[in-house]
């Protein structure tokens, strides 16, 4: 979309400062760093990277941001003007704005290693030397992911709309005791949050899902189960995903039997 280009107001009227503190501490950016060159900065205490937001003279507004991860996902079309962070954007107005902030948030708490610095921050301090205190430190770290996996996958299962948490499972595509590194244990990359039944299908090889996010089913599963598996839409998926389905077809599915094919 074409937007008029106009100067960044600098420094920034009240009113603009005004309405860029709503904007970020209404969303998760609750410390201020002060403005430069017409850019007020924000950051926070959950999620990385930083914000910047400003205004231009003809009522254009601008957001800036530093974090790779949330930039590689976050689906908006880049600004041309320039200014701090690793990218920009322009909104022709405050609505669309607030309309994206909220995904922002959910992706700068999430990616790409926030979970592990909470886990780590966590239990910096806990023993392990006995089995039974690492399995606490372990279920820590399964709290963490799962609650981080909520909020990336925005509350719901991605193929069912079930948004029932009492009905979502954390569900790793690599699982924790197959993974190396605690890095990829806490990767929400590395998990889908699914419903109740397609976590258990999941989990044990009777289904899995091809580059598109479509499900393929075992030949161990009988029609009436593969019937009750209704679904909606594709699973979307990044890059990242794929290549750890990618394991999970080879190492979990494949080896226990063969693809039916896809519903539809």
């Amino acid at each position: 979309m074409f937007y008029p280009l106009s100067k960044v107001e600098n420094p920034q009227s009240f009113v603009t400062r005004q309405e860029c503190d709503k904007i970020a501490f209404q969303n998760g950016f609750r410390r201020s760093h002060g403005e430069t060159d017409g850019w007020r900065r924000y950051s926070s205490t959950t999620a990385q990277g930083s914000i910047w937001l400003a205004a231009e003279g003809n009522g254009n507004w601008l957001l800036a941001l530093d974090h790779a991860g949330v930039l590689g996902e976050i689906g908006l079309e880049m600004s041309d003007s320039g200014g701090p962070g690793l990218a920009r954007f322009r909104f022709a107005s405050l609505t669309p704005i607030y309309a994206v902030m909220p995904r922002l948030y959910e992706l700068a708490v999430s990616l790409p290693d926030a979970p592990l610095q909470e886990f780590l921050h966590r239990t910096s301090e806990m023993p392990r030397t006995t089995e039974a205190e690492r399995l606490v430190v372990q279920r820590v770290g399964q709290d963490i992911f799962r609650d981080r996996l909520i909020t990336y996958w925005q509350g719901s299962c991605p193929l069912t709309g079930i948004s029932d948490q009492a009905l979502l499972r954390a569900s790793h595509i690599k699982p924790w005791k197959d993974c190396e590194r605690d890095e990829d244990r806490l990767d929400v990359h590395n998990g889908l949050l699914l419903s109740a039944l397609w976590d258990a299908a999941f989990d044990r090889g009777l289904v899995t899902f091809d580059d598109g996010g479509r499900p393929q089913y075992s030949m161990q599963l009988s029609e009436a189960a593969t019937a009750e598996l209704r679904w909606q839409t594709p699973i979307r998926l990044t890059d990242k995903h794929r290549a750890r389905l990618e394991w999970h077809r080879s190492e979990v599915f494949e080896k226990g039997a063969a693809v039916v094919g896809q519903t539809k």
